[in-house]
């Protein structure tokens, strides 16, 4: 349902929503943006367009339109080109998923799994993998995560590895070692800091023993950057142990 109050009813939500962007592009700081998010030839993030809004300005522009856009116009505008008018719309599906009943979630959850292509870079996911697809799969079969995981598309695999946030939180490690051992062999940096960075709060708010057997065995194999960010909370002396592996 849509809240009209604070919004012009001459323009649609999501015009709207779009002028408030527009007003606030700056120039100077998405050329900065761009390079910082590897929008070149040949990079992760190649063709990505950044207007240069802060992503406070991005959050205050969700949080005003929360719920005045429902899931079609919600779907449009994650298909944006512009990266600041997609993550808006992940702030603002995120939002209305904490608040949604389970049928609703069921829709927020499709909608995001049929448009991950558009979730494509690691703040996008990084925002929106734990509290949608996590927090969906919490108490349901989570068979998705492996087709995910194993996808040939890079953002699709953080997804997977990412919504595992929301497990951890939770008290649980299954899932979360399960994809991490799918992408030890995996080539990409954004990757190896993802499963990295997912270990580390595996072993901090779940299970350091856990962690230790699963260094113990795969410790040699891992990409040097996955180590270390898997190491980061664990005393120098067991830091320096598996990084000599």
């Amino acid at each position: 349902m849509k809240k009209e109050s604070g919004i012009s009813q001459a323009l649609s939500a999501v015009s709207q929503l779009q002028k408030d962007v527009q007003s606030q592009a700056d120039a100077s700081r998405a050329v900065i943006l761009q390079r910082f998010f590897k929008t070149g030839k040949g990079e992760y993030a190649e063709g990505d367009v950044f207007l240069g809004l802060t992503v406070p300005q991005s959050r205050k522009i969700a949080k005003k339109y929360a719920s005045a856009l429902n899931l079609k116009e919600i779907d449009t505008l994650m298909k944006s080109p512009n990266h600041e008018e997609r993550l808006i719309a992940l702030l603002i599906l995120v939002s209305q998923f904490q608040e949604a009943s389970e049928k609703e979630q069921t829709r927020i959850f499709k909608l995001y799994i049929k448009n991950s292509k558009y979730v494509n870079n690691w703040d996008l996911v990084d925002t929106s993998a734990p509290a949608i697809v996590g927090g969906y799969l919490l108490n349901r079969d989570r068979s998705v995560l492996k087709k995910l995981a194993t996808s040939k598309n890079l953002w699709q695999r953080r997804i997977a590895m990412l919504a595992t946030f929301h497990f951890i939180y939770n008290g649980e490690s299954a899932d979360t070692l399960k994809i991490a051992k799918l992408l030890l062999k995996d080539e990409h940096d954004l990757i190896h800091k993802a499963v990295g960075w997912m270990l580390r709060e595996m072993g901090k708010k779940v299970s350091e023993e856990k962690l230790l057997k699963f260094l113990d065995q795969h410790a040699a194999k891992m990409p040097r950057t996955m180590l270390r960010y898997s190491l980061e909370k664990l005393p120098a002396e067991k830091r320096k142990h598996y990084m000599s592996k």
